[in-house]
């Protein structure tokens, strides 16, 4: 399959898309390049997972973007590119990219994608006692174990409060802010899981103003970095129905660093137990968190859908027919 580069945008735009920090020094591939890629979802949140060397080559934001789209790319929420390890004791290092083509700190549900793949391309030689798996990110380091019903379960590391962790500019940490959208009030909780999130509480998330409110946030300069918008219905302390609008992806059908923050928010007002159900529109994901300095633990399953190849290319002197070949 080719799909040509989108023409919106140039590739230095990497850091005014999702609002992660960009990573200065990538290359970006200017010729046709193959790319092999295996398929994963967590719950209908869908990645293209890709190994790559260190230093190697990668898709400009442009070419992220074409990739992305549901129509004429493959399709995904996010991109995650594995990396041989940067630390002593880790087993990958990994990054992530949003269908928008900006890269962001950490992916929950991509990270329990990446740890089932790897448990799966190493269980010929790993022992039940070696089943841990380390891994790395922009976000932190994580601890992932593949259960025996195969979901997986992932260390998401304490919750952060912080403002200045997301980072988020308020004068001081607080269990509720209030935020301005468009002339209305909201009331929020905000925390960071390694990336940043804010969570509202709602009566039903059916009726939830998903898209208007989570898309006006992304331009509150209250959030320099942008914001993963959840809106949590309580339905009693050890059951949420939530949904999310990522940054620089939209609505997806699960998120599991916004399951983490909901719960997290929950908690923190009092209003939920450690062993949390949470219910997104993909299925049910499970956390547990026992509460302040903390880690929490994130469970759900992982699963492969295809493995394939693209030919990607993006410089702008190749010839028009080329350019906007797609061959499948």
């Amino acid at each position: 399959m080719r799909v040509p580069s989108s023409r919106a945008g140039p590739d230095q735009d990497q850091a005014k898309q999702s609002g992660g920090p960009a990573v200065p020094g990538d290359e970006v591939c200017s010729a046709w390049m193959r790319l092999d890629f295996v398929k994963m979802h967590g719950l209908g949140n869908d990645f293209i997972i890709l190994e790559l060397p260190a230093g190697a080559v990668l898709p400009s934001p442009a070419q992220w973007r074409a990739l992305s789209d549901r129509h004429s790319g493959i399709g995904f929420d996010q991109a995650l590119v594995l990396q041989p390890p940067r630390r002593p004791g880790t087993d990958v290092y990994y990054r992530v990219f949003n269908a928008d083509g900006g890269e962001v700190e950490q992916c929950g549900n991509g990270a329990r994608c990446v740890a089932a793949l790897l448990r799966r391309r190493a269980s010929a030689r790993m022992s039940a006692e070696d089943a841990l798996l380390t891994l790395d990110s922009l976000g932190g380091v994580l601890q992932a174990r593949v259960l025996a019903d195969g979901r997986v379960c992932v260390n998401m590391g304490v919750p952060d409060f912080e403002p200045a962790s997301l980072p988020f500019s308020a004068p001081a940490r607080s269990s509720s802010y209030t935020l301005q959208i468009e002339g209305e009030r909201l009331e929020a909780g905000a925390v960071s899981i390694g990336n940043p999130h804010v969570v509202l509480r709602v009566a039903t998330v059916e009726a939830a103003p998903v898209e208007r409110v989570g898309r006006a946030l992304q331009s509150c300069a209250r959030f320099p970095r942008q914001v993963n918008v959840g809106f949590m219905q309580i339905v009693d302390r050890g059951h949420i129905r939530l949904r999310v609008y990522e940054r620089g992806v939209g609505e997806t059908r699960a998120c599991g660093t916004g399951a983490c923050a909901a719960v997290a928010v929950g908690r923190d007002l009092e209003l939920l137990g450690a062993d949390v159900d949470v219910h997104v529109p993909g299925g049910m994901l499970s956390v547990h968190w026992d509460g302040q300095g903390e880690p929490v633990w994130l469970t759900g399953p992982a699963q492969q859908s295809f493995e394939g190849h693209v030919e990607i290319g993006a410089s702008r002197d190749l010839n028009k027919s080329k350019s906007e070949q797609v061959e499948i």
